[in-house]
């Protein structure tokens, strides 16, 4: 835990940097992107009121340069803000114009984590639907092994392989698992495989 908190905070020196110096150089673009993935960095250290604060104000400066540059990956960090403070109609406005940015720019990097993301957000809403959740995790699979995107696929993987555990398909999700998991030969002090591992390990 004490490795993953210093490794925000080392994300975030590196951002107030970028911040500060594009501000001196008059830099628009980069200062939004700036401004955006600070956000993004506060999203996923459970300050949700200021990430959403912080994104809102970096897209509309990067908006502002004409470029829709990352979008769809900052407004997924902006769904999850949302949903940490309840708010799921503005998370599913996030969600559905992050997919509108992917089918108009053909910025396609982060459309399996994007579908990825709708089905936990499903799956966290006041009324949960696993059907619904299970067709995005499964999209999200079928759109990472389309781009061989390992680590989206490994995402995608456990998020579907949670939701067959907790409906007693532990067989189902081991299988789904192990294989993607067994791909990687590297990286295994990551978050990502960390997660995997102990999830496998559980459904062994």
């Amino acid at each position: 835990m004490r490795k993953q908190h210093l490794d925000y905070a080392a994300a975030n020196a590196q951002v107030e940097e970028l911040i500060a110096l594009a501000e001196e150089k008059g830099a628009l673009f980069w200062k939004a992107h700036g401004m955006t993935y600070q956000g993004c960095v506060f999203a996923m250290t459970g300050r949700a009121s200021n990430a959403i604060e912080m994104i809102n104000s970096g897209i509309a400066a990067l908006r502002s340069t004409g470029s829709t540059q990352w979008m769809p990956l900052y407004l997924s960090h902006l769904a999850k803000a949302h949903v940490e403070l309840d708010q799921f109609d503005d998370a599913w406005r996030c969600i559905g114009e992050a997919m509108t940015v992917v089918e108009t720019t053909k910025e396609k990097i982060w459309e399996a984590d994007l579908h990825r993301t709708a089905g936990e957000i499903t799956l966290m809403s006041p009324a949960p639907d696993a059907a619904k959740a299970e067709a995005y995790f499964k999209r999200a699979l079928a759109i990472a092994r389309e781009q061989n995107a390992k680590s989206w696929e490994l995402r995608a993987a456990m998020s579907m392989s949670r939701l067959w555990r907790d409906q007693g398909k532990r067989q189902q999700a081991h299988e789904l698992l192990a294989p993607v998991y067994r791909w990687f030969t590297e990286g295994f002090d990551t978050l990502d495989l960390k997660q995997a591992k102990a999830l496998l390990d559980e459904l062994t």
